[in-house]
């Protein structure tokens, strides 16, 4: 029998000592978790930002939930897949696998939120801009984005809530990967402008590294499963950052926008280039390892000590 499986059994088999969370904490937890994740934005201001598109700077600029401009990609899909992970760690921590319709629930909410912050975005944005064509698609492009990662999202909230370690590892990892540009943005909030750079910022790439060494840790290594999970975490972990990269060079390319074929290839030859070069790749390995093996060894010094 597995670890995650004994797990299972032990709580199906032994009475909590603590009550059950009710089902609407787990709403509120996933409304939470969500607005957690827009919180660089949120204390940024929180203004639709500066568009090409504008013929000429509106005098009152509305509020928008999420930044929507292809400069801005990177951060919205931090802010959706790290709010996520948030609502997710929390459900987790609350005992949405010991609640029935917890994990749904949860689920629903971080979605609902999100969404509604998409489409809020989306109205705000399309508001300031000249009323044609281009600006539908614009808008719709950017929009479209960024649903799909909300849909991302109720991937890793599911997973971190009630898969076992194995699978929650995975969830995790996913909201990592965007932990950094998300720690970033609130020393440096999007179309801030800086005269000197925080010298913390230059930190801020070792926060997802740090963080899924963390979460390799807490899953542990001791079934073939969890070794699997490990293996595909790290992968993640070189591919997923390349491709982010990839992505965000190609779609900031204003000239790009009219050429999709040129856009495709710039960001497959930037990924490419993400993807094997050592100082980009393999320090973020390096990093996540290290972590995990003093995270293992931690815990592994913990249970020597514990009674049996």
């Amino acid at each position: 029998m597995t670890d995650d499986a004994a797990v299972s059994v032990e709580e199906s088999t032994t009475p909590s000592r603590r009550p059950a969370t009710a089902l609407w904490a787990f709403a509120l937890i996933g409304i939470g978790g969500a607005a957690f994740g827009l919180l660089p934005w949120l204390l940024s201001g929180a203004r639709v930002p500066l568009q090409n598109l504008w013929p000429t700077i509106p005098a009152d600029i509305p509020i928008a939930l999420l930044p929507f401009h292809p400069y801005a990609s990177t951060h919205v899909l931090a802010m959706l897949l790290v709010g996520a992970a948030a609502a997710g760690i929390a459900g987790r921590a609350l005992g949405a696998r010991r609640v029935r319709w917890a994990t749904p629930v949860l689920v629903a909410a971080v979605a609902v939120s999100q969404i509604a912050a998409v489409i809020q975005a989306a109205v705000a944005t399309r508001s300031t801009l000249p009323d044609r064509g281009e600006s539908d698609i614009w808008v719709a492009v950017i929009a479209g984005g960024s649903l799909a990662a909300v849909a991302a999202g109720i991937v890793v909230t599911a997973l971190i809530a009630r898969a076992p370690r194995a699978g929650a590892l995975i969830g995790l990892t996913l909201g990592a990967i965007t932990a950094s540009s998300w720690v970033s943005s609130l020393f440096v909030p999007y179309g801030a402008l800086i005269v000197e750079t925080p010298a913390a910022l230059s930190l801020t790439q070792w926060v997802a590294p740090v963080l899924i060494g963390a979460a390799i840790a807490w899953t542990g290594v001791h079934t073939p499963g969890r070794v699997i999970a490990v293996l595909a975490a790290l992968l993640m972990l070189w591919v997923i950052p390349a491709a982010i990269t990839g992505m965000w060079n190609a779609v900031s390319g204003r000239v790009l926008w009219r050429d999709l074929p040129e856009m495709i290839d710039v960001a497959r030859r930037v990924f490419l280039s993400a993807l094997f070069v050592p100082e980009l790749a393999v320090r973020r390995l390096v990093a996540a390892i290290v972590a995990a093996a003093v995270g293992l060894g931690i815990r592994f010094a913990l249970g020597r000590r514990r009674p049996r």
